[in-house]
C-alpha cells in the first residue's frame, strides 16, 4: 500500500472540525462523495455498512442534517438508533452528558451528535471509543456542513481556490460560517463577509483566515459586494443564538436576496445557503439559475455517505 492511501485511512477518527484535516485529506474526502453520488440518489445499492449501527444525538432540532445523516446510514446498509427530542432521554433525570455518550458507545460502532454547547462534541468524543461526528455545537463548528459546501462549490465551479465568495448574515454566531472561512482560507479563496455591524465575524476566524494567506474585506454592503462575487452564502439570522430578544428584532431582516438584487450579478453566480432559510431570500430565486442551495442540501448524503464509510472502514 502506498504512503498516500496509508496517510488517507480514516477508520475510527473522529470530525470534530474541519481544522483537524489538511487539505489533501479534505480533498479526499470529496472525491469519495463523488464516487458515493450513484448510490446517495439510489441509482446503485451497496451494504458496505450492514451490520454496523449509527448513535444519532440531537440535543438540538435539525432536519436536514439529521435526515441526511440517517439516509447516508440508510443507504449504506446500516441502521440508525438515538433521537431527536432530549427531553425524552434520561438527560431529563439529570445524566450528564459524559454517561449518556458512555451509553450511546456502548450501543453503536459510531455516534453523530448535534449540541447547544459549543465544545461538547470533543467532550463526547473523550468518552467514546467510536468515533464522533460533529453535526454542530452552538455557536462553534459544523464540519460536515463545511465539507457539503465544499463538495457544493467544487461541483458548481469546479474549483475553489481564487473564487471570489461572498459571507453573508449572522456571521458572529454561525457555526456554518466559521468553518467554511477557514476551509475556504486554505483553499486560496478570495472571501469577503457582509454583515450587520453587530454580527461581523469574530476576530479569531479572520485571523484564521489571515494565518492561512486570505486578508477577508468586510462591509454592510451587499450590492456592493455581490457585483464581481463567483459564489453568495447567505446565512439565517439566527434568533435562538441571541442573548437578548430586543437585539435579534434590530437586525433581522438586514438582506434580502431577490432577483431585482441579482441583476447586478454575474451570470453565473450561485447562491448557497445551509437552510432553513426565513426571509433572507425570496422564494422568487428559487426559479433562477442561480439558485443552488437544494443541490446543496442534497450533497449532504453523498459527503456523509463518505465519511460514514471512511470512518466506520467500509469500502466500495
Amino acid at each position: 500500500m502506498s504512503s498516500f492511501l496509508i496517510k488517507m485511512n480514516f477508520r475510527g477518527k473522529d470530525i470534530i472540525s474541519i481544522k483537524d484535516f489538511s487539505k489533501k485529506e479534505i480533498n479526499y474526502i470529496l472525491d469519495q462523495a463523488s464516487k458515493m453520488l450513484p448510490f446517495a440518489k439510489g441509482d446503485k445499492f451497496k451494504d458496505i455498512l450492514k451490520g454496523k449501527v449509527l448513535a444519532s444525538l440531537f440535543f438540538e432540532p435539525s432536519t436536514r442534517t439529521r435526515l441526511s445523516f440517517e439516509s447516508s446510514m440508510n443507504r449504506l446498509g446500516g441502521r440508525v438508533i438515538g433521537f431527536s427530542d432530549p427531553s425524552g432521554t434520561s438527560l431529563k433525570k439529570g445524566e450528564s452528558l459524559a454517561d449518556t455518550i458512555r451509553m450511546a458507545d456502548a450501543y453503536s460502532d459510531a455516534i453523530v451528535m448535534r449540541h447547544s454547547n459549543e465544545g461538547a462534541a470533543r467532550l463526547a468524543a473523550a468518552f467514546a471509543e467510536a468515533p464522533v461526528l460533529n453535526a454542530g455545537d452552538g455557536a462553534g463548528r459544523h464540519p460536515t456542513q463545511c465539507l457539503l459546501d465544499l463538495f457544493t462549490i467544487r461541483t458548481e465551479k469546479n474549483k475553489i481556490k481564487n473564487q471570489k465568495i461572498v459571507l453573508l448574515g449572522d456571521l458572529k454566531y454561525g457555526r456554518t460560517v466559521h468553518s467554511l472561512s477557514y476551509a475556504l482560507a486554505l483553499y486560496g479563496a478570495d472571501l469577503t463577509f457582509v454583515s450587520p455591524s453587530t454580527l461581523k465575524m469574530p476576530k479569531e476566524v479572520i485571523d484564521e483566515c489571515k494565518e492561512l494567506g486570505v486578508d477577508p474585506s468586510q462591509t454592510s454592503s451587499l450590492e456592493k459586494a455581490i457585483k464581481d462575487a463567483d459564489v453568495l452564502y447567505a446565512t439565517r439570522i439566527q434568533k435562538e443564538r441571541f442573548p437578548d430578544a430586543e437585539e435579534y428584532n434590530k437586525v433581522v431582516g438586514s438582506y434580502k436576496i431577490d432577483n431585482k438584487l441579482l441583476e447586478s450579478a454575474k451570470s453565473n453566480l450561485i447562491v448557497m445557503h445551509p437552510l432553513p432559510r426565513v426571509t433572507e431570500i425570496d422564494p422568487e430565486v428559487d426559479k433562477t439559475p442561480h439558485a443552488v442551495y437544494f443541490k446543496q442540501a442534497f450533497n449532504g448524503i453523498p459527503v456523509r455517505m463518505a465519511l460514514l464509510s471512511l470512518v466506520l472502514g467500509g469500502k466500495l
